[in-house]
């Protein structure tokens, strides 16, 4: 059993003390620490988890620790679970540097301790269902679209949205960046409130990601284009959509559908629909976060990644930035 301990009583953070409760048979959940005392209080009363005045008395307490605060205190939190050798989980962006993510990666990598980066798209159910139809991607575009939340624009939009669509493109790309460009428009916040952005890589790929926070819907769906496929990922909706082609071979399927290109070559196209299961992806990655501590593997969302992730995020603001 990880005795485990959040920082943050949020609304994020709620539900990941929600839900930790639920895996009582991997976590035991010590208590969790939130600066807002009167937050903490009620939100104690209500769940009857405990709640520590001293972020370091529960840590202390700990195995591993869950940090989901604001972007501005992953690294100071982060810290002082590294210095007690406790197992850390760390809500995204992992922090708000890259000079901080790489102290992190010194420390933890000098206490031996695990850390993951919640980037939890990488367990919607509706990717997990597509991973094994990728074969080299050569073109992506991807929308995520909000409807306009005072709450959430204190942060940029390229790190609060887009940055989960950063890591879903380079998870699956298996290249460096070769260039950047973005553009973004400021409407109702100081920050952009809907950002693009190109990334073309060096074996070819192109990823065109557009993120809003200022939309009349919400949209999150990716579009990954490779040779002899297309795959759409819903990750809203949680569904995955595959049309592929392949030779024609044999007798014709009366119900099939068929065409022939100019090079006279006659080809099928196949619609598939991969089961989608019905699972909680926060679940999924704090499972996930447990195995790794057990195993000793490698997080499936390691420091690596959020880091990289970051790296390119910010790269973004920059030419956003710039084009504003």
């Amino acid at each position: 059993m990880i005795k485990i301990g959040v920082l943050g009583a949020g609304h994020l953070g709620k539900i990941h003390l929600r839900l930790i409760q639920e895996l009582s048979d991997i976590f035991e959940l010590v208590g969790f620490y939130d600066p807002n005392e009167e937050v903490a209080g009620a939100y104690a009363d209500e769940s009857g988890v405990k709640h520590f005045s001293d972020i370091e008395e529960l840590i202390d307490q700990c195995d591993a620790i869950d940090i989901v605060t604001p972007t501005v205190s992953h690294f100071e939190c982060a810290q002082l679970a590294i210095r007690k050798c406790c197992h850390l989980f760390i809500e995204k962006p992992v922090t708000q540097t890259l000079e901080e993510a790489k102290s992190l990666m010194r420390m933890s990598e000098e206490a031996n301790v695990c850390i993951q980066v919640g980037h939890v798209e990488r367990f919607n159910p509706a990717f997990q269902a597509s991973l094994s139809y990728f074969d080299k991607p050569m073109f992506i575009e991807t929308h995520r679209l909000a409807q306009f939340n005072p709450r959430g624009t204190d942060v940029p939009v390229v790190l609060d949205l887009m940055i989960h669509d950063i890591d879903i493109v380079l998870s699956v790309i298996n290249s460096s960046i070769k260039r950047i460009s973005a553009s973004g428009v400021s409407v109702v916040s100081p920050s952009p409130d809907i950002a693009n952005a190109r990334i073309e890589f060096d074996n070819g790929c192109v990823a065109n990601l557009t993120a809003s926070r200022i939309s009349l819907k919400n949209m999150r769906k990716s579009r990954f284009f490779q040779k002899d496929a297309y795959i759409s990922v819903d990750f809203l909706t949680k569904e995955a959509e595959i049309v592929r082609m392949k030779d024609a071979t044999g007798e014709d399927d009366p119900f099939g559908m068929y065409i022939t290109p100019s090079d006279g070559k006659k080809r099928q196209i196949l619609f598939d629909k991969p089961e989608v299961a019905d699972i909680n992806a926060i679940k999924e990655e704090l499972r996930s976060f447990s195995n790794s501590i057990k195993n000793g593997d490698t997080p499936a969302v390691s420091l690596y990644d959020g880091m990289n992730a970051l790296d390119v995020a910010l790269q973004i603001m920059e030419k956003v930035d710039n084009s504003i």
